[in-house]
């Protein structure tokens, strides 16, 4: 058998790397990191390229719309409340880096049971087994009576999530302090829960009821929707770790911002989690910025990137360039 034909590349056409284009120079590495520096000086010596600038386009841009007096929206999922970043999130609320938190239920849930007992998180494996899984009595009926109160409302209308703040602070809730429920309610500042029914723990108790869940989480998306609105020419949203449900709901009312004629276009979005999903891929970071606007996907765990990116959005202001 002959062999294989080979391509001669004895005439193929060369170039000198000294004078090529490329995309990677000297410049944009690393500084010098050193025990003793400040955030200012890491952040600095961060090299200039790829997810560092992302994380520091993002702080700008946060920066820039709270200066602008335009909406900050942090959407979360319940990772990132049992990863222990509720505190810095209402610290962020607190200095007016947020303006809006729009959570799933399982992020409220896991917020109250912190702020009321000092821990949370199950056994889910061990307690599946025998049926025990989720049957948390005291905190069904905390949330659920939250959905019922803010249901019956008329005229002042509650929404779901400040509910949930607002018995925080009825009960006294021993660590209602760092509770980023009760703190929005506190601050004054939209906390929206928007669930699906069937996915929270508090579903499986004969205290839930669907027609109030329904029509409280029915005007949180309204709330949320108003906020979305005026994202327009300089607004920030923060997708922390909310895979599915805060995705798809923040496409919806993104939907029905624009129809009803809101210009909601130049404004920047950012995905932050472990992995980069498809819905918070299309839906957070590309699709609602093609009019206009920058997405960014930032990829790492909750505990080590949302103090991360506390601490650069309060560098940039307290040192703009």
């Amino acid at each position: 058998m002959p062999p294989y034909p080979q391509i001669d590349v004895s005439h193929v056409r060369t170039c000198l790397a000294k004078d090529r284009i490329s995309k990677v120079t000297t410049n944009l590495e690393a500084g010098r990191i050193s025990a003793d520096m400040s955030m200012k000086a890491f952040l600095e010596a961060l090299p200039r390229i790829l997810k560092a600038d992302a994380l520091k386009a993002v702080a700008l841009a946060v920066v820039n719309a709270k200066n602008l007096h335009k909406p900050i929206i942090a959407m979360i999922g319940g990772h990132v409340i049992k990863t222990g970043c509720s505190p810095v999130l209402a610290d962020l609320a607190e200095n007016g880096f947020i303006t809006h938190v729009a959570s799933n239920g399982s992020a409220a849930i896991h917020d109250t049971e912190l702020a009321r007992f000092g821990h949370t998180s199950e056994d889910v494996a061990t307690q599946l087994e025998d049926g025990s899984f989720g049957m948390a009595e005291d905190t069904a009926a905390l949330v659920n009576e939250a959905a019922r109160q803010a249901a019956s409302s008329k005229i002042p209308a509650e929404g779901f999530g400040e509910a949930v703040g607002r018995l925080l602070l009825k009960e006294n809730a021993t660590y209602r302090h760092r509770a980023l429920t009760y703190q929005c309610f506190r601050l004054k500042i939209p906390y929206t829960l928007h669930v699906a029914i069937g996915t929270d723990i508090v579903h499986q108790h004969p205290s839930a009821s669907g027609a109030a869940i329904g029509e409280a989480s029915l005007r949180d998306f309204r709330i949320f929707a108003h906020s979305v609105s005026e994202l327009g020419n300089g607004g920030v949203v923060l997708n922390l770790g909310s895979a599915v449900v805060m995705p798809e709901v923040f496409l919806k009312a993104l939907a029905v911002a624009r129809n009803l004629g809101n210009d909601v276009t130049h404004f920047t979005t950012a995905n932050f989690d472990m992995t980069q999903h498809y819905r918070p891929t299309v839906n957070v970071v590309q699709r609602p910025v093609l009019p206009g606007g920058r997405g960014y996907a930032i990829t790492g765990h909750h505990e080590i990137m949302i103090p991360l990116l506390a601490a650069a959005i309060y560098e940039t202001a307290a040192h703009p360039e």
